[in-house]
This record gives C-alpha cells, structure tokens and sequence, in this order.
C-alpha cells in the first residue's frame, strides 16, 4: 500500500516524464515473448536491448486498421531521425492461419524493411492474448476464407531495457508518439 502511493506521488512530481500515450510503466503482464519471425528465427523480448520496441498486434487481410498502424509506426521512427535507428517495428499476427511468412515478409517491407512480423502457433496465440491482455476474434464471411478478425487497436511500447512502459492508442498523432519515445530515449542508460 505504502508503495503503491509512494508511486503515486512520484508521478505527480515535477521531473517525472509527461506521455500522451497510456503510461503502463510497472504493469505486470507484457513481460515478453518468444515466437519465430517471418525469416524463421526465434526471437525474444531480449533481443532488441538498447532499442524501443513498438508492438502491434494484427492481420495481413486487415483493411484499416493494420495498414494504418504500420504506416503510422514507420513515420514515427522516420519522425525520429537518427534516432528512428533505436527503434524496432514488431508486427504480432492474430492470424496464424492465413498469415504466412512469405505474405507477412512482404507486408513488413512495405512499411519498413526493419519491421519484423511475428507468427504465433495457434497455441501461443492464445497464451499471448491472455498474457498481453489484447482481443482478437475471428469473423466469419461470406466464405470460409473471407473472414475478418476483430482485434486490439494499439501498440505496446518497450524502453531500451525491455521493460514494458506504454500503450499508445489506435489514431494517435505519430508526433505525439515520437515525442513519448524521444522522453523513454532520453532517459535510456
């Protein structure tokens, strides 16, 4: 409890960093993953140290929604200069089943050849959702192949130890987020 409001106060001081994204810094899930990309390598939380890892969850077929924040994703990091260098696009399918490596390479060039997709099992989807408290669900179509997936629209953000510190929102400005990540930059060791 005294913790809890120690915490409190220190947000409320001075020095303490201004988001316009959800500040989540101490939260207790979003703690990491483990999952194959789309050259089939396995990768982790870990790898990306010294980086601000921005993660979105989402779907190839999505007509909005995806596209919009993978593009918007690629304008903060340009918006970031030099420093866009430091920061890594992750893309999590919600859609293991039509979501192939070979589709989701090419996606991830179309915004930044940077950007990583990754590609849960069906499995770990589901363990993932829990665990990152994001929604997904299929929606069916006019054919068995035609359906769309309602899901989460926002995207976690790491700082430069891995740790889980904000959730920006679907639509938010990319210079309001590019603003949030010079702060977590900034403050890197």
């Amino acid at each position: 409890m005294l913790l809890g409001a120690a915490s409190l106060f220190s947000a409320c001081s001075p020095n303490a960093p201004q988001f316009t994204a959800i500040d989540i810094t101490g939260a207790d899930y979003a703690k990491g993953f483990s999952l194959t990309d789309h050259n089939g390598q396995v990768r982790t939380l870990q790898d990306f140290q010294g980086k601000i890892v921005m993660m979105f969850f989402g779907y190839t077929q999505c007509p909005d929604v995806c596209p919009t924040s993978m593009l918007e994703m690629a304008r903060i990091k340009q918006l970031l200069g030099k420093d866009g260098e430091r920061v890594q696009g992750l893309f999590v399918s919600v859609d293991p089943e039509r979501d192939k490596p070979d589709m989701l390479k090419e996606y991830m060039a179309a915004f930044d050849p940077t950007f990583l997709a990754l590609v849960p099992t069906p499995e770990q989807l589901t363990l993932l959702a829990k665990d990152y408290k994001v929604y997904y669900k299929k929606v069916d179509g006019p054919t068995p192949t035609s359906y769309t997936m309602d899901h989460t629209a926002g995207s976690y953000v790491y700082d430069t130890r891995g740790k889980l510190r904000l959730f920006t929102r679907y639509g938010t400005k990319p210079e309001l987020t590019a603003a949030d990540i010079r702060q977590l930059l900034v403050s890197a060791p």
